[in-house]
């Protein structure tokens, strides 16, 4: 599997990421073990989780499988923090959480170290300046290597990233990355968030980028009892690419599949992956079998005219 470089960094992680959020509910371990060594024997190294993930869980599993399924060397750790749903407030970057929360991560995954450490959101009642002091001292402290944020309007992104770059002769460590969903059916990152990350330096992680799996065709013909989207607590995350907008897009994507021989997954994954300013695409495979599909479609390139024909099959004006 290609490695990429995130942004201008020192930080080079496979083209696909492995997603865990399932890991620990509709995920169980032995599954997980099962995709991790899949995933890592493809050539896979970036594994993202975070800390509010199944109740961390997540994390847990993660590191019972860095000591049991592959070597702790061999892959890059990315986890997320500043969601406190279970707390008074919704979300909290302030020092004495992140840096609380950085200790319970690691002791979670038995590790010494974090690869890719995220602001999961923005928190409005934290002056930046206290959450970015907090990043350092946790870089400083050689607990993490590189910083990235999760899902942040482009504003706080930039106000982020020019805030550390302007520091950086004074010890401060860059943003690297940015988290967006990204899609042939969410394409709200090009408005702003994709130019940010392309002016700051920094590289997009895309995460969702099969539309919540909707692109994969699965839901052509109504909803498969073994779906996402038969699942109760799941379903809400799906049905809004039940729109006809969205119809209009699978059929294209299954179009462009039948002509290229290939998957509808490998049209859609290939779509955001190959866009010049993402770094790598997160899928969250729920099973083995599903991760196999994933990395079926490492080797497929689309023509220069069917990605454009998507392009405009499924621009927002549509």
């Amino acid at each position: 599997m290609e490695q990429r470089q995130v942004g201008g960094s020192g930080l080079w992680v496979s083209r696909t990421a492995l997603g865990t959020m399932t890991w620990g509910k509709d995920t169980e371990e032995e599954e997980a073990a099962d995709q991790l060594a899949a995933f890592v024997d493809a050539g896979g190294t970036l594994i993202d989780t975070a800390d509010i993930y199944t109740g961390g869980h997540s994390e847990r599993i993660v590191g019972r499988l860095l000591r049991t399924v592959v070597r702790r060397d061999d892959v890059i750790i990315a986890t997320k923090v500043g969601h406190t749903p279970e707390r008074h407030r919704p979300c909290d970057t302030s020092r004495r959480h992140l840096l609380a929360t950085l200790d319970a991560s690691l002791r979670r995954m038995q590790i010494d170290h974090i690869d890719l450490w995220q602001l999961h959101v923005h928190d409005p009642e934290t002056p930046v300046e206290e959450t970015l002091a907090a990043v350092d001292a946790a870089v400083a402290s050689g607990r993490v290597r590189y910083v990235g944020v999760g899902d942040l309007a482009a504003w706080q992104f930039a106000k982020y990233a020019t805030w550390q770059r302007a520091g950086q002769a004074a010890g401060r460590s860059p943003i690297v990355s940015l988290g967006a969903e990204y899609s042939l059916l969410n394409r709200r990152a090009e408005i702003d968030q994709l130019p940010a990350v392309a002016d700051c330096g920094a590289g997009l992680i895309a995460w969702s980028p099969l539309g919540r799996g909707v692109l994969t065709a699965k839901y052509r013909n109504g909803v498969p009892s073994d779906s996402r989207a038969a699942l109760p607590h799941m379903a809400p995350y799906v049905e809004p690419y039940f729109d006809e907008r969205s119809r209009r897009v699978v059929e294209s994507v299954c179009t462009a599949a039948d002509g290229l021989g290939v998957s509808p997954l490998a049209v859609a994954l290939s779509w955001v992956r190959d866009h010049p300013n993402v770094a790598t695409t997160t899928v969250g495979p729920r099973t083995a079998a599903q991760l196999g599909g994933v990395l079926s479609a490492e080797g497929v390139v689309l023509p220069r005219e069917i990605r454009e024909a998507l392009d405009d099959a499924s621009s927002p004006t549509q």
